[in-house]
């Protein structure tokens, strides 16, 4: 939250507000014929296809502003729906964006929010072209739609895996939900202590996949350069588990994976070690790694083992052959879908 000098939104108003957060805003793309300032933003694409996703972020449940600074809050919002149009195989172009908050905000608090959102779509050469403000009673809720393009010919669902695919997975697993358990002990010897230090040393990377999640442009982009496209796919949000059984589910097959091939980095085992939890499992089902999910041919085996920051993780089965986890002593168990659950009880 900002300290100093603090402005009461009261003060602009709903459309003084949005025009304070708009107005360096400059379209990028010329397919954005007009953005923010009237009823809706006017696209044109042409013979391309249109891609449209939507998140919903609701604080107390997809993030805490103990922890969540509000520019970091910005630039994550923005990134999992451009993760959502990478995963079709496409490319975001504009996104919208709705806010309700409470009066416990500030203009200077929202100025922190746009800033990170501004900065990813930079990153990414997003436009901002419209939204909503309203008033909350609960809490902070953030809404935002995103407007993506790909050629008819090169969009990407995830029905599209066959029998004998190879299952490959991009960076690595588990670092984000090591770090929101690390964030969640702080806050708890903070709330015991408020005169306690965060120890964070050493564990950046962890604090970072939690943090400022980057979408998988670059793999998109490498796709494009191999002349490659993938199967089917998805981007890894709720889980390695229930992602994968997503695909095996739309796409009418099995699959193998191999525990002994999940891609983790060293933080993330330091950390799990140090809470006493399974590495495997919180891997296979920590959730909000924003890494693709991917099958591609059998026969592009030898190709895509020497891409950078690409594991195959194991294979498409025969659908009666079920979704199964091999162990590292060759046993085999059940791949359960055991990820984040929206709307559980």
């Amino acid at each position: 939250m900002h300290q100093g000098n603090r402005t009461d939104i009261a003060r602009l108003g709903e459309f003084g507000l949005i025009e304070h957060l708009t107005k360096n805003i400059q379209l990028k793309n010329p397919e954005t014929l007009y953005g923010i300032g009237d009823d809706a933003a006017v696209l044109h694409f042409g013979e391309k296809q249109t891609l449209v996703t939507t998140d919903l972020l609701m604080e107390g449940v997809h993030f805490d502003l103990v922890y969540t600074p509000l520019r970091h809050l910005g630039y994550k919002a923005a990134m999992v729906n451009f993760s959502d149009i990478y995963a079709m195989n496409g490319k975001p172009k504009q996104i919208t964006v709705s806010i309700a908050l409470s009066k416990r905000f500030c203009i200077e608090d929202m100025e922190e929010f746009y800033n990170g959102l501004q900065l990813a779509c930079e990153h990414h050469n997003v436009d901002i072209v419209g939204g909503d403000t309203t008033a909350s009673l609960t809490g902070l809720a953030i809404s935002i739609t995103c407007i993506g393009e790909a050629d008819k010919s090169e969009v990407v669902y995830r029905n599209g895996a066959k029998d004998t695919d190879l299952i490959c997975v991009t960076g690595d697993l588990g670092a984000a939900y090591m770090g929101l358990q690390l964030m969640e002990r702080e806050k708890a010897v903070f709330q015991g202590d408020n005169q306690a230090q965060p120890d964070f040393a050493g564990k950046e990377y962890i604090l970072e996949r939690i943090l400022k999640p980057e979408a998988r442009k670059d793999i998109i982009e490498l796709f494009r350069t191999k002349g490659i496209k993938p199967t089917a796919m998805i981007d890894i949000s709720d889980g390695l588990s229930s992602d994968l059984l997503h695909i095996c589910k739309q796409s009418g097959v099995g699959c193998s994976i191999y525990e002994e091939r999940l891609p983790i980095d060293y933080q993330t085992a330091v950390m799990a070690e140090e809470f006493h939890l399974n590495l495997s499992t919180c891997a296979l089902n920590g959730g909000e790694d924003y890494e693709l999910l991917f099958t591609i041919p059998l026969s592009l085996h030898e190709e895509v083992s020497t891409w950078e920051g690409i594991r195959v993780i194991g294979h498409i089965t025969k659908p009666e052959r079920g979704c199964m986890l091999v162990c590292r002593d060759g046993a085999e168990i059940e791949l359960k879908a055991q990820g984040w659950i929206a709307l559980s009880e």
